[in-house]
């Protein structure tokens, strides 16, 4: 059993052996290059859903969620061979290069939190994180909060302002959450902190609107 089998998780306090057993399966799943601090966010979070006010979103979910959607409004559009391209951008990096991360949604306050760690492969200037790699996260995190809120959706604009870089390497906590929704649109704003919440490093405001699966692409 991995994280890949695992669907969104929501815990309740009589199932506290359940949890210990899920959350080292979790863990196992893709936690070799991550940090300490990352380990640390995580386990707090993965706290916070044993009342059951968050869940975790798992990797699996995500994934399905985008390949639901690409079937039922892109029709004419063949996905990648897995042998070419084994997942999404975020996942085509091997551990600890890439993009780390993982998610949690609150449905009552409608919100999202991506605990975010940024490898190597992602520098811009030397030793700093790319800008277009915190666009990335802060689209992707966004999209699925959008994406559970009212279905599918997909981006339309994402204004972002970037405060300070980002260091390599260090954990940033991304939070995302519903500001209206006015029909098929949904408006969005966003910021991404330090672990410690001392230091913001991005602000975003966003549009997404709920994909129209009456008229599929010809």
């Amino acid at each position: 059993m991995t994280t890949s089998m695992l669907r969104t998780i929501t815990f309740s306090k009589t199932r506290r052996n359940y949890i210990t057993v899920l959350l080292l399966v979790i863990v196992r799943r893709r936690d070799n290059g991550w940090s300490e601090d990352l380990r640390h966010l995580f386990h707090q979070f993965m706290k916070k859903c044993e009342d059951g006010s968050w869940t975790y979103i798992s990797e699996k979910e995500m994934l399905d969620l985008q390949k639901k959607a690409s079937e039922l409004s892109f029709q004419n559009v063949k996905p990648m061979k897995k042998k070419q391209f084994p997942s999404t951008l975020t996942r085509n990096f091997q551990e600890g290069l890439g993009f780390e991360y993982a998610m949690f949604y609150n449905k009552d306050e409608r919100r999202i939190v991506c605990l975010f760690q940024g490898g190597p492969l992602l520098q811009g200037f030397p030793g700093l994180l790319h800008g277009g790699a915190i666009v990335t996260m802060v689209d992707y995190s966004i999209s699925i909060l959008s994406t559970k809120t009212i279905g599918f959706t997909m981006t339309a604009y994402i204004n972002i302002t970037y405060k300070r870089p980002i260091p390599i390497g260090s954990v940033v906590v991304i939070n995302g959450q519903v500001d209206k929704i006015e029909e098929r649109k949904v408006f969005l704003s966003s910021s991404v902190h330090s672990a410690d919440e001392k230091t913001l490093y991005s602000e975003a405001t966003s549009l997404f609107v709920q994909l129209n699966l009456e008229k599929s692409e010809t």
